[in-house]
């Protein structure tokens, strides 16, 4: 791709002032509460906008529009039914306990709630998360410039680590906050133009639902396959996806989303920034809006890429394949805007996926560094120090949090759809934590011994399941099947789903049993953290629309009424 002088000073401009953010609220950073939690003063609609900005990175844009490009608009399950409920029950049932503990992260939350060794627990398989997470964004950011600009992949790994490194390094958690809001605001502005361009060359919706029948038709299934959200989830066969409605809802919806919004400490740290109570349970709510339509700035590209492949001539592409002979999907986006965007606005896409980048890999260093200071260095490793010295590791953290993500990125290069990858990751983590959770918070009788023992059980359950089965057509190794291969799923996602809904069964069942057989915890040591013995929050000092209550519901009513306009 060849950028004009206008392109280059686009994505100039963006480097100066991301980096001129950090470097202006440096001084505003004197404790470790200020450079991991933003000393809890955030506006609630600045937390609401980085929550939802923190998760849109790489992975998310890249990885949607490939799925996009893969399953369809079955894809919008991920947001519709897999984020937005999800969402709505942090607000309203598990904000209070996060932000009213006072804890300064999820795993410290857990040992409020359990014990010492189930904080330890959560705490290594998170901080493990992130690094991969991490990495995900980071190879996807090495692709992309490889691809466009020519640049040497691993010269292109390593610039675009320094450059978050070195704003998160300056203003810690609230630069990494008040970019990811300049970032939401890019990613709409880079991306709308390119799905009305994109529709308006297929000849709208109706054009492009002609095109995608072709597609389904071609690989065997009924033409409205890519076109469809729930037409054909009847059976796992009839669908790209792989995957019956059950698999969807339970482990879509209800496993993996409820694992990953209501535990991941990446998102929920913009919420326990918020400056007050009432801001924190605002904060997943606002970012629910927004959330619900990306399915249209995020999915539709990679639906109008793949449509697009099938046409012939100067007027379309046809995306690239990998060394293994399939297509690779993560170009979905990059071969949209070099194929629709003229120069300046060339520079405002490529801009929007930088900006995706750095607001998806700052999430998960903030969390990382937050995590591997508080829950572990702090934990076990260097008690009692001073709050500069801890200040001090965080910055530390940072810095090699970032060269692990590194490492990361090359295990990345073996999907092609970084999406089926980072889905992989919640299964093992966030899919048996969210089953700890689920009765720390709501079944006073769960004991610490029974949520580490459940932990353990689910996560070696997931490994398990995964090390007994296989995506059709793909060779064991890093995609499963390195115990033996007992099943074979048609497709990845469809092996992730049922991977979580394994992790969260086993782990519910091991913690009920285990803590059955333990001596639970005194009733006054649980009071803040367990629902039925907290005082209810009253909202009656609120007007009505901003209560949580009446903001869930709006906000579930909206996805509904999507998800029948997409049936």
């Amino acid at each position: 791709m060849h950028l004009s002088e206008i392109d280059w000073v686009v994505m100039g401009v963006y480097f100066a002032f991301v980096l001129g953010v950090g470097y202006t609220l440096r001084r505003y950073v004197k404790t470790s509460t200020d450079y991991f939690l933003s000393g809890r003063s955030i506006p609630a609609w600045v937390a609401g906008l980085a929550f939802l900005s923190a998760n849109l990175g790489a992975q998310e844009v890249i990885g949607m529009a490939a799925s996009g490009a893969k399953y369809g608009m079955a894809t919008s399950h991920f947001y519709w039914v897999g984020a937005i409920p999800a969402m709505v029950f942090l607000a309203i049932f598990m904000m209070p306990f996060y932000y009213g503990s006072q804890a300064r992260s999820v795993p410290e939350y857990l040992k409020m709630r359990f014990d010492e060794k189930t904080r330890g627990l959560n705490a290594i398989s998170f901080a493990t998360m992130t690094v991969f997470s991490s990495g995900i964004s980071m190879y996807a950011m090495g692709l992309l410039l490889n691809l466009l600009l020519g640049w040497d992949f691993d010269t292109s790994v390593w610039l675009s680590a320094g450059i978050v490194l070195a704003y998160i390094l300056l203003g810690g958690l609230t630069s990494a906050i008040y970019n990811e809001v300049l970032q939401f605001f890019l990613i709409v502005a880079g991306f709308a133009p390119l799905v009305f361009l994109g529709l308006k060359d297929l000849g709208g919706w109706q054009g492009l639902s002609a095109r995608l029948a072709h597609v389904a038709t071609s690989q065997g299934f009924a033409p409205q396959a890519w076109s469809s959200t729930w037409h054909q989830m009847g059976d796992a066969t009839s669908n790209p996806m792989g995957v019956e409605w059950f698999g969807v809802v339970m482990g879509l919806g209800f496993v993996l989303s409820f694992g990953y919004w209501c535990t991941d400490f990446l998102v929920i740290q913009r919420a326990m920034a918020a400056h007050s109570m009432s801001a924190a349970r605002r904060t997943p709510l606002i970012a629910a809006v927004p959330k619900m339509l990306f399915p249209f700035l995020v999915i539709v590209p990679g639906m109008i890429a793949i449509a697009s492949s099938l046409r012939t001539g100067a007027s379309g592409f046809v995306l690239p394949h990998k060394a293994d002979g399939t297509l690779n999907y993560d170009l979905s986006i990059p071969m949209m805007l070099s194929h629709y965007f003229p120069h300046g606005i060339l520079g405002l896409g490529l801009t929007a996926l930088l900006a995706s980048f750095m607001s998806g890999m700052a999430g998960n260093v903030t969390a990382f560094n937050t995590v591997w200071t508080y829950d572990i260095y702090q934990a076990y490793i260097h008690r009692g120090a001073s709050d500069h010295h801890y200040l001090t590791m965080g910055r530390v953290a940072t810095v090699f949090g970032i060269g692990l993500s590194v490492a990361a990125a090359y295990v990345a290069n073996h999907f092609n759809n970084i999406m089926d990858m980072l889905q992989l990751l919640f299964a093992f983590v966030n899919a048996p934590l969210f089953a700890t959770f689920l009765l720390g918070m709501f079944w006073k009788r769960a004991t610490g011994h029974g949520a580490f023992a459940g932990l353990l059980s689910g996560t070696a359950a997931a490994a398990l399941h995964h090390g007994l089965t296989l995506p059709r057509g793909s060779v064991p190794g890093i995609k499963g099947g390195w115990l033996a291969l007992l099943h074979a799923y048609p497709s990845e996602m469809a092996q992730n789903f049922w991977t979580a809904i394994w992790a969260f069964s086993v782990c519910l069942v091991v913690t009920v049993a285990v803590s059955l057989i333990t001596r639970p915890r005194a009733e006054k040591d649980l009071v803040g953290l367990v629902y039925s013995l907290t005082p209810r929050l009253r909202d009656a000092d609120q007007a009505w629309y901003t209560r949580p209550a009446v903001l869930g519901a709006g906000v579930l009513a909206a996805t509904l009424l999507l998800n029948l306009l997409f049936w």
